[in-house]
């Protein structure tokens, strides 16, 4: 997982920079100095290595890939030999610490181990075989990387835990957030689906009083109609309520039903068109292709006269295109008549998409843009 390194190893930056300003310091004051000739330019290019190898391992803002920081741990390694193996005052543990405390804090405890190891036991023979280094200070080199290293351990736990803590955190937030969506859909449950239940319930006793009283066909077929819809907000307010609940969210896949019960209801041809091959979409762009549409056929419903209403769904590489435009006369302009054009904006705004709603010369044309 890429994490900013910076919250991971809060004080590595700050000792790498002192190491290095210390390490560019004293290489520039032993013999044999950087120069571009000779053991000069072994010090010279060991030099170079070892403080690129060191800011490029401590100063990313992310996680390198793996290739990559075990290319930079044997940069890291060589440059350290060589100044070791060149310089009798030698200015390559420093390298050392810096590989020891790296790779304790981003190995497996294991593999951290390894590492340090084998750059102890190989810094640690450079000083033994090549320029003569004083036994104490050698020792207390390899002492001071053993000692970076439980500090990179000490980070690596310290971060685990820091890790572990903000995921109980996170999983309190969740099951507080669950257990109001829970609440809310009681709430809705026992004032809203139980209101339009009775809804439904005078709405079936109008209608067959009206049937059985020979009242006006078209007062029958009013009834008839309103029960419809009041049948329908139900069926949408238990979704709503299902929603809350974590429970499946409509889709694209619905959208079929949805064309044939607008039809039904208002007895305007709808025809859906769907084209492209369906990727996996996210559950928020799903139920935004839904909604977007229900909306669009309820406004058509509501505000327009129209003689025929076209749904088009293209899945395309970069996103999903929604087109509903219905065809009859004129549109106007959607604040005209309160096409509710601002909550599908809204709708497509979270998912980072666009909506365009525009009257045209036959009708009214909303589109949806959902990125992929």
């Amino acid at each position: 997982m890429a994490e900013p390194l910076a919250s991971e190893h809060r004080w590595r930056r700050p000792v790498a920079v002192l190491v290095l300003a210390l390490l560019t310091w004293l290489a520039a004051q032993t013999e044999p100095r950087p120069a571009l000739h000779g053991p000069g330019l072994g010090v010279l290019l060991g030099l170079l290595g070892l403080l690129l190898g060191g800011a490029v391992l401590v100063v990313p803002q992310r996680r390198l890939p793996v290739p990559a920081e075990v290319a930079l741990f044997v940069l890291v390694l060589g440059s350290s030999l060589t100044l070791v193996w060149l310089e009798p005052n030698g200015t390559g543990f420093f390298g050392g610490f810096l590989l020891a405390g790296t790779a304790s804090g981003r190995m497996s405890a294991r593999a951290g181990a390894v590492v340090t190891g084998l750059g102890v036991a190989a810094l640690v023979g450079a000083s033994l075989f090549g320029a003569p280094h004083a036994v104490v200070p050698t020792a207390l080199s390899a002492l001071g990387m053993l000692a970076f290293y439980r500090l990179g351990l000490y980070t690596r736990k310290l971060r685990e835990r820091t890790e572990e803590l903000e995921q109980t955190r996170a999983a309190q937030v969740r099951a507080a957030a669950l257990a109001e969506r829970q609440r809310l859909a009681r709430e809705m449950h026992d004032v809203l689906a139980h209101s339009l239940s009775g809804l439904l319930l005078h709405l079936e006793g109008a209608r067959l009083l009206s049937v059985h009283s020979g009242a006006d066909p078209r007062l029958t077929d009013a009834v008839e109609r309103a029960h419809q819809l009041a049948q329908s907000g139900l069926g949408e307010a238990r979704q709503a309520i299902g929603a809350l609940r974590g429970e499946d969210l409509p889709g694209p896949e619905r959208l079929p039903v949805l064309a044939a019960e607008f039809e039904r209801d208002t007895g305007i041809p709808c025809g859906l068109v769907v084209s492209g091959s369906a990727p996996e979409l996210a559950a928020q762009t799903r139920l935004t292709l839904y909604r977007v549409a229900q909306e669009a056929l309820t406004n058509v419903r509501k505000h327009a006269k129209a003689d025929r209403v076209d749904l088009r769904l293209t899945y395309e590489p970069g996103g999903t295109l929604l087109t509903v435009e219905d065809l009859g006369r004129p549109g106007t302009a959607p604040g005209d008549h309160g096409y509710g054009v601002s909550g599908m904006r809204e709708r497509a705004e979270l998912l980072g998409g666009r909506l365009d709603a525009a009257p045209t010369g036959t009708g009214f044309r909303v589109s949806l843009w959902a990125p992929a």
